[in-house]
């Protein structure tokens, strides 16, 4: 049979005529898998959620890969007329060493297991974990994948997550503050932010706790501010917390009340 030369990235690997066809077989496998989970999702998104989906098709994805990886490797061997079985079984000092470097990987796959199996985080999730914070794109059997704000995709080994904080799973605290001087009319100005929030409140859908006016509050910096504090919908927090301030800061405004320029906003979870 002949034999043909292929060049990756640099590298000449020998292959057969039918490795084209191997190729396109594992892109309709995955292409069939995807297929299945969307045909699931589709059907079962009354019991699972979309995110818990989508975090097992991610995963299966990536043992796919790991699996094709591994047969395409002893393949090679194979092909090259390396005798793995006997090279493998020989290798007394290699096989321990290389135990040993994999203890990572073992305790990569093993950390990972327990976060799926309890649920910590799925696809879709806004989570902090170590200094990393962002959104889940990727589960897989040795990193977890998360997107920052600014773009940024951080690879995270299984094993160095220790605590994870999750921020899709309850209400979250969105802490409006309203600058303020000492000798602003404070009785007016409360009463203009309970005249919009029953008129703003209506259209944030976001919202699952009508606000609470919490009054004027001194901040460690010296700083008077008019506190209002509501709950809202995962994800939802810094939208309404920016509705909010600017409802308050254009009704203000209108009645001709001038207020600092400088605020400081807060959002933290619903512990």
């Amino acid at each position: 049979m002949a034999v043909h030369w292929r060049t990756d990235c640099g590298n000449y690997f020998p292959t057969r005529p039918s490795d084209d066809r191997s190729v396109n077989r594992q892109l309709a496998r995955e292409k069939v898998i995807k297929h299945l989970f969307n045909r699931y999702k589709a059907t079962k998104l009354n019991t699972i959620s979309v995110n818990r989906v989508n975090t097992i098709y991610t995963l299966v994805q990536n043992i796919f890969q790991y699996t094709i990886l591994f047969f395409w490797i002893y393949a090679l061997l194979s092909f090259l007329g390396v005798p793995v079985g006997t090279l493998v079984a020989g290798a007394g000092i290699f096989s321990l060493a290389l135990g040993l470097g994999a203890q990572g990987f073992v305790s990569d796959i093993v950390t990972g297991a327990f976060i799926l199996m309890e649920e910590q985080i799925n696809v879709g999730d806004s989570v902090k974990i170590g200094t990393v914070e962002g959104t889940v794109s990727a589960i897989g059997i040795r990193t977890t994948q998360v997107i920052s704000a600014d773009g940024t995709l951080n690879f995270i080994p299984n094993r160095n997550i220790s605590i994870v904080s999750n921020k899709s799973r309850h209400e979250m605290r969105a802490l409006v503050q309203v600058p303020i001087f000492p000798d602003s009319p404070i009785d007016q100005i409360n009463a203009i932010i309970d005249k919009t929030n029953q008129t703003v409140v209506k259209s944030l859908t976001g919202i699952t706790q009508e606000p609470t006016n919490m009054g004027a509050t001194p901040l460690a910096d010296g700083k008077l501010v008019i506190q209002v504090v509501t709950f809202t919908k995962p994800g939802d927090q810094f939208t309404v917390q920016r509705e909010l301030l600017a409802a308050y800061l254009k009704a203000i405004s209108d009645a001709d009340i001038v207020l600092p320029t400088v605020y400081h906003d807060d959002a933290t979870p619903n512990n």
